[in-house]
């Protein structure tokens, strides 16, 4: 699998632009909070945040954070408006909509009405006094449950801690189950600097969880298996899913009626027929074809 080299880095030692720079760009893709929020005059705003996710269903909590300016210490306008106002609304964005939320990401002086500026629509919430985006796939009306400040330096963040009252998801998102589609939601999200990702079409992909049955684990593959050159980590990661290792009959009729072309080809070559199994197993994986991978692997006998 190859030799793996590494550059480390101690946060403390790093400049702050440096620091988050590599925490942002490391830590990716991460999705979008577009948190529409007013203040105690009624003045809405509307800022987009790639510090977000769910953390709890029952209760139903998001956490997202405006951290404070990196280059002069300020708060953003959010953080100020929903210690005024504990209320938000969170909308998901999706591709239609990214270039809209970047221009809201504007530093407009407060008072500027960024549903106006980026052309976006407001909705009127159902519990909540902020809007709702009405381009938006899915909508989250939240009180804010409390604010824990990490710190009051440049760049720390500011947990805003979110209870879901209501969730708005557009209708032609959702599958036959009520549940939202991956491919029909279409949402981006942030990596480093000013790349974004389109969560859709070929960037989408199934992994089944393990969850029937326990796999046998890497750590059960035949050595020659695990130091495989050929053979990936996801690789030996769908082999050791296996519930269970094929048997010596299975393998010898897998053997037989498969692989008799490999074996008289590389007669006498171990080497040679080695590499060619493994090569044979890593096409098999491609296919889905994990159990039959398995038998070609575990047929090699060096002996």
């Amino acid at each position: 699998m190859g030799d793996r080299q590494f550059a480390s880095f101690d946060p403390l030692a790093l400049a702050p632009g440096d620091l988050h720079a590599k925490l942002l760009g490391g830590i990716a893709p991460r999705p979008i909070a577009f948190a529409s929020t007013i203040d105690d005059q009624g003045i809405p705003n509307l800022a987009p945040f790639s510090y977000f996710n769910v953390f709890s269903a029952q209760p139903p909590i998001v956490i997202f954070s405006p951290a404070r300016r990196l280059r002069n210490n300020t708060t953003k306008h959010t953080l100020d408006n929903v210690l005024m106002v504990p209320e938000v609304v969170i909308n998901l964005v999706d591709f239609a909509m990214v270039h809209q939320c970047s221009l809201a990401s504007s530093d407009f002086d407060r008072g500027v009405n960024e549903f106006e500026k980026s052309g976006l629509t407001p909705l009127a919430s159902e519990v909540v006094r902020p809007n709702r985006v009405a381009e938006s796939p899915v909508q989250l009306e939240c009180k804010v449950l409390r604010v824990d400040s990490l710190g009051e330096t440049g760049g720390a963040g500011q947990l805003v801690i979110c209870e879901v009252l209501r969730m708005h998801f557009r209708s032609d998102v959702l599958n036959e189950k009520g549940h939202p589609d991956p491919q029909r939601l279409d949402l981006v999200g942030r990596c480093g600097g000013s790349t974004y990702v389109r969560a859709s079409g070929a960037a989408l992909f199934d992994l089944p969880k393990p969850l029937a049955a326990p796999g046998v684990g890497v750590d059960s593959l035949p050595i020659e298996v695990r130091e495989s050159r050929i053979l990936t980590g996801n690789d030996l990661g769908q082999l050791g899913a296996l519930s269970e290792m094929p048997d010596e009959t299975e393998v010898n009729d897998y053997k037989l009626l498969e692989l008799s072309d490999l074996f008289m080809e590389f007669e006498g070559d171990g080497v040679g027929l080695e590499a060619a199994l493994h090569r044979y197993a890593a096409d098999q994986i491609a296919l889905g074809n994990i159990l039959p991978a398995m038998k070609a692997l575990m047929a090699f006998n060096p002996g």
